[in-house]
Parts: C-alpha cells; structure tokens; sequence
C-alpha cells in the first residue's frame, strides 16, 4: 500500500501536472510581514519564546524558529519563485543573507498596535518601521561601496520588490477571550485602518507590488475547537467553531474591499488579493480526498483523540500536570495530519495550500497572461 505522503503528492499530481506552467511573479526580493504563519524565527530571536524538538523534524531536521515540523507557505512560495527562503529581520547569527529580501513577521503579531498583555510587541505597524530601518541601513551600507553588496538588496529591489502580507489571525482570534462576536465584528474597521496606514507608508517608500493574504478559518484551528467547541450548537457542518469563522469572512470580505479600494487610489500599484479561507477550508472539509487522515487533531500535543491539544503543554515542552510529568510529543507521521501543534499547519498541510495559491483560482486579481514569466509547479 502507498504511503500517506505518496498519496498526498498523486493527488496533488491529479490536479496540478507537473509538466503545466502557470503565470506568476518574478521579483529579484521579497519583503514580508505577518505573524506565526509565516514567521521564520523573528520571534524566537528576540528571546520572548522558544521551540524546542520536534520542531523543525520534517525538513530542517531541528526547531528553525518556524511553528511548524518543516516548511512554511511562505517557504515554498519563495522556493516558487526559485528565491531563498527569507531570513528573519531579528536574526543576527550567523551571516544573515537579505540578498532577496528580508522577513519581518512575527509570531502573534497583530495588525492594531499591542498591548500591554501582547506576547508580541511587533505588531503590523513596527514591522513597518522595522522595514523602514533596514531600507534607510541597507542604502547607507550600499553607499559606502560593494563590500556588503552580495549580502543586501540593491536599491532598485526596493521598487522592483514584492511585498508579503500575511496578518489579521490574532486580531480576530484574540478578542474571543473577552469580547463578544458583536464586539469582534465592530472592530474590524479599526484593524484595517490601521493596515491600511501601514499599506501606504510602503508604498509611499517605492513599493507597487503587493501579494495580501486573507485570513484563515479561525473556527477550523484545534485550539479554538476545544476552547470554544464543547457546545456542539457553536460547532458547524463540518466541525468548526461558526463564530470565529463568521468573524474571520466579514474581515476578509472587507479586506477584499479595501484591496478594490487601494487599487483604485494607486492605479500604479499591482495589489494581488489572495483568498486563503477557501484554500484551506477545501482542505479541511475533504482532507481525505487529499491524502490526509486528522482535520483537526494535532500531531504535536498531549491529551490524546480527540483533539491531541492541551493549552497547558506547547509541542515538545514537558510539564508536571496534576503530579505527573508529561511531554507533548509528535505523532509518528505528521503527512496524515493537517494541525501540527494545535495552532499551526503541518508542512504537508502547507504544500498543499501553496499548490493551490500558485493556480491563480484563488487570487483577486486572478494571475493573468500580462505576468512577467510562467513557472512549473514544484513538488
């Protein structure tokens, strides 16, 4: 019999040959901004967190400062586009190379400004001053001569470049803890205000073009299920907590909104609205069409079916609860599960969210033959 992950990459292959090119982007940098979902290690190297084993297991072989066993969307969009992955902004060991660009996302990363009980104090708009440092750092350092050139952008990156935005989970997921729905839903104009103010300053910097993801199924991820998910009338038809989705389509329905607006004020600007909620709800509710066999259980937890998720034990942490001592381990294969740590996506999981991405069914505007290249599929 085939392996789970054969299987996953033959339905994969049903859908997306190999030998079919899509129109795509062709970008010598990318400057990214967003949270744990694309996070490759800002907040682990600021020292406000840490990941420990098994971490990291499926690709990089230990924790790579990514929430996840291996790679991340982000990941494979830059392996896409035949770029390296982006090193994280806040990452000083090492030589890190910002070539082609450099990541500022940050694990539980808002869009509004934080607050005082924030795990995360880079929100959307520090990330954006983030940036602005290291634009004003990077043309200072070019100046000076072509030592350091190999290892930064050259100034016309800047332009030429793709901004990455992956943002607004921990807005909407956050609030549940105190707020209600009603609440959550009225300050989803405020979120994007505030985006919107960070949108403008990039592009007020040189920046035209933009790749938006929406959000995703917040009611789908294992930790809102148990949290919110033991009433079965908050459940919906597939198993997902109906507010937290319900939140989660009215901010994307305004995001989208907001993109058709930008696009009109700055006819100059490439703004690429791409609809992650569908990707990953498809998944979710026909996971074994796609190989996998746990929509919702995690493989990295502790607790067991259902869900394999307890809020007290991180992946791979090991704890005393009630007198005895526990480990959150990880499942012996994680290409059967779509929820790695209760929280976040396996790297199977997120491979076939990109595949998906990169077929342009789900982009606002859809990939058009005006593209600069076509690209194959990777797998």
């Amino acid at each position: 019999m085939a392996s789970k992950t054969c299987i996953a990459i033959l339905a994969l292959l049903c859908l997306f040959p190999l030998g079919n090119s899509i129109d795509f982007f062709n970008f010598p940098a990318v400057f990214n901004f967003g949270d744990s979902n694309s996070d490759t290690g800002n907040l682990i190297s600021a020292g406000i967190e840490s990941l420990n084993p098994p971490n990291g297991q499926s690709y990089f072989q230990l924790p790579s400062g990514r929430y996840c066993d291996g790679r991340l969307i982000v990941d494979f969009l830059m392996d896409a586009m035949d770029l390296p992955f982006l090193n994280a902004y806040l990452d000083s060991i090492g030589i890190p190379n910002f070539r082609r660009g450099c990541n500022f996302a940050t694990a539980a990363s808002t869009i509004l400004p934080a607050t005082a009980t924030s795990l995360s104090p880079f929100s959307f708009g520090v990330q954006v001053s983030q940036f602005l440092r290291f634009k004003a750092r990077v043309l200072e350092l070019l100046a000076k001569g072509k030592k350091l050139v190999k290892y930064l952008p050259a100034e016309e990156y800047f332009a030429q470049g793709l901004y990455m935005f992956d943002i607004g989970q921990n807005d909407l997921a956050g609030p549940f803890y105190s707020k209600s729905l009603d609440q959550i839903l009225a300050l989803i104009p405020t979120i994007l205000v505030e985006f919107e103010n960070g949108f403008k300053t990039l592009y007020d910097q040189g920046g035209r073009n933009f790749w938006i993801h929406n959000t995703g199924p917040l009611g789908c991820i294992t930790q809102n299920i148990a949290k919110f998910g033991t009433d079965p009338s908050k459940l919906d038809e597939i198993g997902c907590v109906s507010g937290h989705n319900q939140a989660a389509k009215l901010f994307n329905l305004q995001l989208n909104a907001l993109c058709a607006k930008l696009r009109g004020q700055y006819t100059d600007a490439n703004i690429t609205y791409v609809d992650i909620f569908s990707i990953k709800s498809t998944l979710i509710a026909n996971y074994s069409r796609y190989g996998f066999e746990q929509p919702f259980m995690a493989c990295c937890g502790y607790g067991g079916a259902p869900l394999n998720y307890d809020s007290r034990v991180s992946c791979g942490q090991t704890k005393v609860l009630n007198g005895t001592t526990v480990t959150a381990k990880a499942c012996d294969d994680s290409t059967e599960y779509v929820n790695w740590d209760g929280i976040h996506y396996t790297e199977a999981a997120n491979q076939f969210i990109s595949s998906q991405i990169l077929t342009g069914k789900y982009s606002d505007p859809p990939f058009a033959d005006k593209m600069p290249f076509a690209m194959k599929l990777k797998f």
